[in-house]
């Protein structure tokens, strides 16, 4: 017997996840698929997967929602029904299965017509197998057209459900010996006086994806992106911090394609950067950088939200990530402008401004074209004087420009 556990929100990693487990099940000639539920419900094209797999199983499928305290709200409701044998635990609820659109993280309204359509597509949905499995239709399209839900005893009395218990092990004593009617029409009687359980697990490739397709993950990768491609620009050759950026980036816009993105809090987001950027370059004694942490961590709270689930980014998460990003980013500003004004320190660019002595004079009159040669940064230079004007031998001179090898200079005025 295999255990497949469904916790969380119903999304395309964990339908791949539950298709691949009820076919690896197959293959390995399981006597029974045992579901365990917790869900508050989720994306229609990813409910519809784990239903396609549930009806198709070759091996008997009991959805069991489980444990107590635990529901199977909205696509869970749909997903529970499809099962050969449906189960809850006590103190577990169902149902509350109305269609909704989100755009952007937000429930969307919609015309009647539009909502007819939708809801009629989802009623006729759910008869299509429900009735199959000998379900009570008409309470359970009660769910879907005016979101009604329902306690463990209401969906047992109310023929929606076929067994409630409190534990797995006398979840599989009941059905022991039990002859129950497949989807196909066929029948089969369940052998589970000795059961092996084996509970299929996520691969290390699904870990991995349904990780960071978590808010809080996702968030820290988004301004990890933003930050490693931010130092990278204003301090290019540095390679390291590009090359992680870019990774955390792209992992980034992954989970952003599956969840629910409000645009408020990414423009929010981007505010923010605006603001630490505009905080290194005028003194506003922290005005603009508090009112950058505060931009981003409303972002960052308003990032994701689905009205499913109520997940999204934590306010913990959001101020350990955000207030740290901002003296980072103020900080490497602050280094980039001010090294604008540095002065520079190598090739002959650097001699300018340099203070020298006229080691040949000047403009005189053996040198018509105002060249002479003056001593400066330890090295003996052609140099030349503006025109009309005459420098003296020994005088002390301030480099002007730096034309090819000759240096333009001016006399250094004496100070009293």
């Amino acid at each position: 017997m295999v255990e497949i556990p469904i916790d969380g929100e119903i999304e395309p990693i964990l339908a791949d996840y539950v298709v691949h487990g009820i076919e690896r099940a197959a293959t390995d000639h399981a006597s029974l698929i045992l579901i365990t539920i917790d869900t508050p419900g989720g994306l229609d094209s990813s409910m519809r997967a784990i239903i396609q797999a549930i009806l198709r199983s070759t091996v008997p499928v009991v959805v069991y929602v489980y444990p107590t305290g635990s529901r199977a709200a909205s696509a869970g409701f749909y997903i529970l029904l499809s099962a050969d044998i449906a189960a809850m635990s006590p103190g577990t609820e169902t149902g509350a299965a109305s269609p909704i659109m989100e755009i952007g993280g937000q429930v969307v309204q919609i015309d009647d017509t539009l909502r007819k359509k939708i809801v009629n597509d989802a009623t006729a949905y759910l008869r299509s197998y429900s009735s199959k499995r000998g379900r009570n239709v008409d309470l359970a399209m009660t769910a879907v057209t005016d979101a009604k839900a329902f306690s463990d005893k209401e969906a047992l009395d109310g023929k929606l459900i076929d067994i409630v218990t409190a534990s797995k092990e006398d979840l599989l004593a009941q059905l022991n010996g039990r002859t129950i009617t497949r989807f196909d029409g066929t029948s089969t009687s369940l052998a589970l006086a000795h059961p092996v359980v084996s509970r299929f697990e996520m691969s290390g490739r699904e870990k991995f994806l349904a990780r960071i397709v978590q808010p809080d993950v996702f968030f820290i990768l988004l301004i990890l992106g933003v930050l490693g491609l931010y130092v990278e620009f204003t301090h290019p050759g540095a390679f390291a911090p590009g090359v992680i950026g870019g990774i955390a980036m792209v992992l980034a816009l992954y989970a952003m394609h599956l969840l629910p993105i409000n645009f408020a809090g990414v423009l929010l987001i981007a505010l923010a950067m605006a603001l630490f950027i505009l905080e290194a370059k005028f003194p506003t004694h922290g005005v603009l950088g508090v009112g950058g942490v505060v931009s981003m961590v409303l972002g960052a709270l308003f990032l994701i939200r689905s009205p499913l689930t109520g997940m999204g980014v934590s306010l913990w998460t959001a101020l350990a990530v955000v207030i740290p990003f901002g003296i980072i980013v103020i900080i490497l500003m602050r280094l980039v402008l001010r090294s604008r004004t540095w002065k520079v320190s190598t090739g002959k660019e650097e001699l300018i401004g340099e203070v020298g002595e006229v080691r040949e004079t000047l403009g005189s009159s053996q040198n018509p074209d105002n060249m002479g040669s003056v001593f400066v940064h330890g090295e003996l230079w052609r140099a030349a004087a503006r025109p009309g004007e005459t420098i003296p031998e020994g005088a002390r001179v301030r480099v002007k420009k730096v034309k090819g090898l000759t240096l333009e200079v001016e006399p250094l005025e004496s100070r009293s």
